[in-house]
C-alpha cells in the first residue's frame, strides 16, 4: 500500500483508519503497533518540519527499566511517593507491571535502541535519579530520547501503511456535535471523527476523517518564560481537546525541572538530574551545598518539586540570579565527557567547562502532569478519541512526576491505546464525508502581523512565569485570571479575522492552555507536589 496521497484527496479531504496527532514516543509506538495489520491505514501528523523534533527527542536522562533488587511494587511506591500520593493507583500498577517488559520488547528487541552497556540485558548501565530508591534507569549517554526517537521514526518511515505528514499543524478536533452539517448530530454523545489540519507548505486546511483519533501532541512548557521544552510544546493538544469537550484534569500540576542551564536571564537547555544521581551537587554562589536545608532526607536527590522550590528559595535568600551545579568536585573529568557529552558540549557553547567550572542553573517549566483524562487504554470521554503521552493524564504522575517515568508512560499507553483501537476499529467511517464541511476562510483578512503574535506570546509567558509559576499565591492567581481573560478575548477576535498560520494557531492554543492551568491552580487551595500555594 502506498503512503503517497493522491492529488484530489490531499487537496481538501483525507480519509484514514486512524489519525495520530504527534509523533513522539507515544504517537510513534501507537502508529507502529497499529501498522502491524497491513490493512489498517495510519496517518501520522506533526507540526514540525522534521518528525524527529519532539519532547521525546530532548529527553536526556533515560527511561525507567528495572534493577536486580527491584520489583513492580517498589517502583510503584517510588512513583506514589514522588506524586505526593495523589496518583491513580490503578494506572501506577499498570505502568509498574507492564512497563519494563514493553521497554525490552519494543525498544530493545524490536527497535534495537543501543542503551549503554547493552551487550546483554544484565549489562545495561543503570543510573539513579531523584526520588528513586533503586538504580533502575537505562540510558544512551545523556541523549536517550534522541536515540529512541531516531529508532522509532526510522521504523515509521519503512511502514507502507503509515502516512507521515510533517509541517502539518492540527487546528481543531472534528466532532459532529460541533461541525456536522447534520444539525441533529448535536443530540448524539460527544465523539471525534478526525481533525482539521493546517498544511504549512501549501497554506491551506485539510479535513482528515478517521475511524479513531489519537492525541499525542506533547506538552506546554512554551507558555512559560523559562522552559526546557522545544518550540512546539505550547498546549495544542490540551486546547483542542478542551474546545471539543474532553474532560481535563490535574492541570495545576506543572512540573518545573530544577536544573536548566542559565545564561543572560534565560534558561537555555536541560541539564539532566542524572548528573546529581552520579554525584554532582547543588551549591549557591558561595560554593556551599544547600539542599539539606530544604529536603533533609533526600538532599540533592529530593523529588523535583522540592529541589526546584529549594533552588527558588536559595536564590531569594542570597539575591542570586542562579545557583550552580558542581560536577567537577565529584565526577572525574573524563567521566563527565563520556557519560554526559550533551551537557558538556552544550555548556562549552556558552563558555562554561563543566570539568573545571561551576555550571549556573535555574528551574524551568518541564513537564505537564495533568492533561486530557484517559482510562487504562488511553480512551477519553469522547467516543473514538484517545490521548497518550504528555497530552494525556492517566494519573500515573499524580502531583509530581518521578524522573524518567514519562518515556515509560509513553511506551505503555502508546501500546495499550493501539491494542484497544485495533480490537475495536469499525469497518466504516463514523460520519459521512459530505457531512463535514471544508474549512472556510475566504472572508478573513491577510496573514497576522508577526509582531502582534510575538508580543501576545511574550505576555502569556510572563504572566504564567511570575503569577502561576513555582510558588502561587491568591493575589498572583487572581491577577493572572484577569489578565488572561482580557488577552484571550483579544486573541480570539484576532484569530477569527486573520488567515491561519502555525504561529496564530499556537497563540490561540497557548492562551487557552494558560487559562485552563490558572483556573485549576486557583481552584485547588491545597499544596501538593508541584502545585505549591502560599496563601
Amino acid at each position: 500500500m502506498s503512503n503517497i496521497l493522491s492529488g484530489e484527496e490531499s487537496s481538501h479531504q483525507i480519509t484514514t483508519d486512524v489519525l495520530i496527532i504527534g509523533c513522539g514516543i507515544s504517537g510513534s509506538i501507537a502508529a507502529l503497533e497499529l501498522a502491524r495489520n497491513p490493512d489498517v491505514r495510519v496517518t501520522l501528523v506533526t507540526r514540525s518540519q522534521d518528525p524527529l523534533e519532539s519532547n521525546t527527542y530532548y529527553a536526556q536522562g533515560g527511561i525507567v527499566y528495572t534493577a536486580a533488587d527491584d520489583s513492580a511494587e517498589i517502583l510503584a511506591k517510588d512513583i506514589l511517593r514522588a506524586g505526593d500520593w495523589m496518583n491513580n493507583r490503578n494506572a501506577v500498577d499498570i505502568l509498574a507491571r507492564e512497563g519494563p517488559n514493553l521497554v525490552r520488547r519494543i525498544l530493545i528487541d524490536e527497535r534495537g535502541v543501543a542503551f549503554d552497556g547493552s551487550a546483554g540485558e544484565a549489562k545495561h548501565h543503570r543510573t539513579r535519579e531523584a526520588a528513586h530508591s533503586r538504580s533502575r534507569i537505562i540510558h544512551v549517554r545523556d541523549a536517550t530520547g534522541k536515540a529512541i526517537q531516531d529508532a522509532l521514526i526510522e521504523a515509521v518511515r519503512t511502514q507502507p501503511n503509515i502516512t507521515l505528514l510533517s509541517a502539518n499543524t492540527a487546528v481543531d478536533l472534528l466532532t459532529p456535535a460541533h461541525h456536522s452539517r447534520n444539525r441533529l448530530a448535536i443530540y448524539e454523545p460527544l465523539s471525534c471523527v478526525g481533525a482539521y489540519v493546517f498544511d504549512q507548505r501549501r497554506k491551506c486546511v485539510v479535513t482528515i476523517l478517521s475511524k479513531a483519533t489519537v492525541l499525542a501532541s506533547g506538552g506546554l512548557g512554551q507558555i512559560f518564560l523559562h522552559t526546557t521544552n522545544p518550540e512546539g510544546a505550547r498546549g495544542d493538544g490540551l486546547a483542542m481537546a478542551y474546545r471539543a469537550g474532553a474532560r481535563i484534569i490535574n492541570s495545576e500540576y506543572v512540573q518545573f525541572h530544577p536544573t536548566a542551564f542559565y545564561h543572560r536571564h534565560r534558561a537555555r537547555f536541560l541539564i539532566t538530574e542524572s548528573v546529581r544521581g552520579e554525584g554532582a551537587s547543588l551549591v549557591n554562589a558561595s560554593g556551599e551545598p544547600f539542599m539539606r536545608k530544604y529536603a533533609p532526607e533526600w538532599g540533592d536527590l529530593a523529588p523535583r518539586d522540592e529541589v526546584a522550590r529549594g533552588i527558588h528559595q536559595e536564590m531569594l535568600e542570597t539575591g542570586s540570579d542562579s545557583v550552580f551545579l558542581d560536577l567537577r568536585s565529584h565526577i572525574p573529568a573524563e567521566r563527565i565527557k563520556e557519560r554526559f557529552p550533551t551537557v558538556y558540549n552544550n555548556c562549552l557553547e556558552y563558555g562554561v567547562d563543566a570539568t573545571k567550572e561551576l555550571v549556573p542553573v535555574v528551574p524551568a517549566a518541564h513537564y505537564f502532569c495533568g492533561g486530557v483524562w484517559v482510562d487504562e487504554y488511553g480512551r477519553t470521554n469522547l467516543r473514538r478519541l484517545y490521548a497518550v503521552g504528555e497530552a494525556s493524564c492517566t494519573g500515573v504522575h499524580g502531583a509530581n512526576r518521578l524522573g524518567s517515568v514519562s518515556l515509560l508512560e509513553g511506551v505503555v499507553w502508546g501500546y495499550r491505546a493501539a491494542q484497544h483501537i485495533a480490537a475495536n476499529l469499525s469497518e466504516e467511517l463514523p460520519v459521512a464525508p459530505e457531512d463535514i464541511p471544508f474549512w472556510q476562510d475566504e472572508s478573513v483578512a491577510g496573514y497576522p502581523d508577526p509582531v502582534l503574535v510575538r508580543q501576545d506570546m511574550t505576555l502569556i509567558k510572563h504572566i504564567m512565569w511570575y503569577y502561576v509559576g513555582l510558588v502561587r499565591t491568591t493575589p498572583r492567581l487572581a491577577r493572572a485570571m484577569r489578565d488572561l481573560s482580557v488577552l484571550r478575548e483579544d486573541v480570539n477576535i484576532f484569530y477569527h479575522t486573520q488567515r491561519l498560520n502555525d504561529e496564530l494557531i499556537g497563540l490561540r492554543n497557548s492562551v487557552l492552555a494558560a487559562t485552563v492551568i490558572t483556573r485549576a491552580a486557583w481552584a485547588n487551595k491545597e499544596s501538593h507536589g508541584c502545585h505549591y500555594r502560599e496563601g
